[in-house]
């Protein structure tokens, strides 16, 4: 075997191995805010949950869904641990923790912002790990 042909190989193989880790990983990670430990994006972004949420269902949709984006799952994402999958009343899925939808908040423009945590009365909350 050249050295060429071994180089190609072990670049395949690391392409791949990045890819099966990828698509198993966690939907979200953890950082810290002004309230404390919390769920984000990949680019910071706080999670929230929605008290109105029960049973596994999304009850943010329509106008709702435009302030409070829901976490999408893709058709490929596959259930692990703590974390679910919800279908929405469109028909799409989402990801949940805990059994709980996860949003992000349009008014929070910048990492770690948790301007949506207390929302409406108090029933939105920045997700906790």
């Amino acid at each position: 075997m050249t050295s060429r042909t071994f180089a190609a190989i072990a670049a395949a193989v690391v392409i791949c191995t990045s890819s099966l880790a990828f698509a198993q990983m966690a939907p979200a990670k953890i950082a810290d805010t002004p309230k404390g430990k919390a769920l984000v994006d990949s680019k910071g972004m706080t999670f929230y949950t929605f008290d109105k949420d029960a049973g596994g269902k999304s009850m943010c949709n329509g106008p709702c869904a435009e302030n409070w984006p829901p976490l999408m799952a893709s058709a490929h994402a596959k259930p692990t641990g703590d974390w679910t999958i919800v279908t929405r009343d469109d028909g799409k899925m989402m990801w949940a923790y805990k059994g709980k939808p996860l949003y992000t908040f349009k008014k929070d423009t910048a990492p770690g912002e948790t301007n949506g945590d207390g929302f409406l009365n108090g029933a939105w909350h920045t997700a906790k790990p």
